[in-house]
C-alpha cells in the first residue's frame, strides 16, 4: 500500500506541473518500471510520467523533462533510463531526437551509457573531459559542410554494406518506417529531415558497430542542418527519397555490394544538391 500511495502522489504532482508551451495539449505517458544498476538500491515504484513534445527543438524539451525528474528525485543515481525505442514512444518523437537528448544529458554528465547494459543516471560528478566531433567541426564553420560530406562519403557506403550483412528484422522495420514517414512528409520539411536522419542512423545501428553509431550521433546536429538545406531545394526531398528506397531494397536483399553502390550513388546526389545550394 505504501508503494502504491507514493506512486499516486507522484503522478498527481507531475500532472500538476507546468505544461509545455506553444498552446498544445499534452497527454501523459507512464514509463515502464525503471531497472537499476546492480550496485544501487531498488526504487519503490515511483515512475516518471513524460509528456509528448511538439517543437522544432524536440530534444531540448526531452532534456528539460528528464532534468526535472532528476532534480526532484524521481530519477536517482543508478536508475536506468528506458530503452531508446520506448522513450521515443513515450515522448511521441523520433529515435533521433531521443539520441540527441541522451547525448546532451551525457555531455552534462547527468547520465552515462554502458555498452550492453543501458543508460544510467549518474551522481553528477565530473568525469573525463569530453569534446564532441560536432564541436570540433563547428570551429571551422566555413568548411564544415565540405568536411562533413567527406566523412559521409567515406563512412556511409561501408555502413550500408555492413548493414546488408548484419541487419535483423527489427532494423528493416525501422528503415521501412523511416521511408514511409518521408513519403508522408514532403510538405513538412522538419518531419522529412527527422525521418531522413532516422533512416541513416537505423542503417548505422544495423551495422552492429557501436563506434560508428557514436560517431554519427556526435555530429547529428550538423547532419540535420545539412539535410535541412537540401530539403529546401526544389526536388531535393524527392531525389533523396528515390535513393533511400533503392538502398532499402538492396539492404533487405542482403546484397552487400549493391548496398555499398547504392549509398555511393546517394552521396553523389547529396554532393550535387549541396553544390546547387552553394553550401
Amino acid at each position: 500500500m505504501r508503494t502504491v500511495k507514493r506512486f499516486i502522489n507522484f503522478t498527481e504532482n507531475l500532472l500538476d506541473s507546468r505544461p509545455l508551451g506553444y498552446g498544445i495539449a499534452v497527454i501523459p505517458f507512464a514509463c515502464l518500471p525503471l531497472s537499476t544498476r546492480p550496485d544501487s538500491q531498488p526504487w519503490e515504484g515511483e515512475k516518471p510520467v513524460y509528456k509528448t513534445v511538439r517543437t522544432s527543438r524536440l530534444y531540448e524539451q526531452i532534456v528539460e523533462q528528464i532534468e526535472e525528474s532528476i532534480r526532484k528525485g524521481r530519477l536517482r543515481p543508478g536508475d536506468q533510463l528506458p530503452p531508446e525505442r520506448e522513450l521515443a514512444q513515450q515522448f511521441g518523437v523520433s529515435r533521433t531526437a531521443v539520441r540527441e537528448a541522451v547525448r546532451a544529458l551525457h555531455e552534462q554528465q547527468l547520465v552515462e551509457a554502458y555498452s550492453g547494459k543501458g543508460t544510467f543516471v549518474t551522481d553528477g560528478r565530473p568525469s573525463a573531459i569530453r569534446r564532441s566531433l560536432g564541436s570540433l567541426v563547428k570551429n571551422g564553420r566555413a568548411k564544415a559542410t565540405a568536411y562533413l560530406l567527406e566523412v559521409r562519403e567515406i563512412l556511409e557506403p561501408e555502413i550500408a554494406a555492413l548493414a546488408a550483412n548484419r541487419i535483423e528484422e527489427q532494423g528493416l522495420a525501422a528503415l521501412r518506417d523511416a521511408v514511409a514517414e518521408m513519403d508522408r512528409s514532403y510538405d513538412d520539411p522538419d518531419a522529412f529531415v527527422e525521418a531522413d536522419l532516422d533512416f541513416h542512423l537505423a542503417l548505422a545501428e544495423a551495422a552492429g558497430n557501436p563506434v560508428i553509431l557514436s560517431l554519427l550521433d556526435s555530429i547529428v546536429d550538423l547532419l540535420r542542418e545539412q539535410r535541412t538545406r537540401i530539403c529546401m531545394l526544389r526536388g531535393g526531398p524527392e531525389r533523396g527519397q528515390a535513393h533511400h528506397k533503392r538502398i532499402l531494397k538492396v539492404v533487405a536483399a542482403r546484397d552487400r555490394d549493391k548496398a555499398r553502390a547504392a549509398m555511393r550513388a546517394h552521396m553523389k546526389q547529396v554532393r550535387g544538391d549541396l553544390g546547387r545550394a552553394k553550401l
